[in-house]
């Protein structure tokens, strides 16, 4: 199994998912012609997509999946809350999952996990192919038990370092949106992200990637150093998902 990221951050996100010759994509958050430039900077067609997995209703997780799907006719699996809130669904094969329920999608195996986040019916998702599980969480306010549950023994973890929250309380957000951005339906900051870890790290954890960094609230420098001194690796061990180029493919 192997995973690459197209972009992660508040200007779009989405994650690409391979098993042997299923490849799923995660969220869709950028425009047509976008997608399918950071697509084919992987190698990958849109029209060799087995489907798409989507977490929630967010633009910048959403944005580009109707007009994506529709084009290259990919089935699109999402929670019946996301679908409610979803717009540019119209001609879209809709697959509604239950947040509870593992599904598969050819050699793919997905457990979606719900989610504290400000949005209707959000979740996460687990990837397995029956050798190598791959979890992602971003967009969570905090940590829950269930989460570290369907997080515990991950073999790579995509976990969001969204922002510090020394930056975030004295950065340019208005009042309004740094009570959302740092409450417990907000997203996780780099110490709660860096807790979560140490719960989680085990010795065959390959690869932990820091995600959906705020280019305003924190700095690429600081996530890194949170989960490193948790890893007790260098800083410079622990790869980040960038904005714009995301990450090139890594396998487990």
């Amino acid at each position: 199994m192997r995973f690459a990221s197209l972009g992660s951050g508040s200007d779009g996100n989405g994650l690409v998912v391979e098993a042997g010759a299923t490849r799923v994509l995660m969220d869709c958050g950028f425009g047509l012609a976008d997608s399918l430039a950071r697509l084919d900077r992987l190698g990958v067609q849109a029209c060799e997509l087995a489907g798409i997995v989507v977490t929630h209703e967010h633009g910048d997780h959403i944005g580009g999946v109707g007009r994506l799907a529709r084009k290259h006719r990919l089935p699109v699996w999402l929670t019946a809350g996301t679908l409610t809130m979803a717009q540019d669904m119209d001609g879209v094969d809709v697959r509604v999952i239950d947040s509870h329920a593992a599904f598969t999608v050819d050699g793919l195996e997905i457990q979606p996990y719900p989610v504290p986040h400000d949005a209707r019916e959000p979740v996460q998702f687990v990837f397995g192919d029956g050798r190598c599980r791959l979890g992602v969480l971003t967009d969570a306010g905090c940590s829950t038990p269930h989460i570290e549950a369907m997080l515990r023994g991950v073999d790579a973890l995509v976990l969001e370092c969204n922002h510090d929250a020394t930056m975030l309380e004295n950065g340019p957000y208005p009042v309004s949106l740094k009570r959302r951005v740092g409450g417990r339906f907000g997203h996780l900051e780099n110490g709660q992200s860096a807790a979560l870890l140490d719960k989680l790290k085990h010795d065959k954890l390959q690869c932990v990637m820091a995600a959906h960094v705020s280019r305003k609230n924190n700095t690429d420098v600081l996530a890194q150093r949170a989960l490193a001194q948790v890893l007790n690796c260098a800083d410079e061990d622990v790869r980040v998902a960038c904005q714009t180029a995301g990450f090139n493919w890594i396998t487990l």
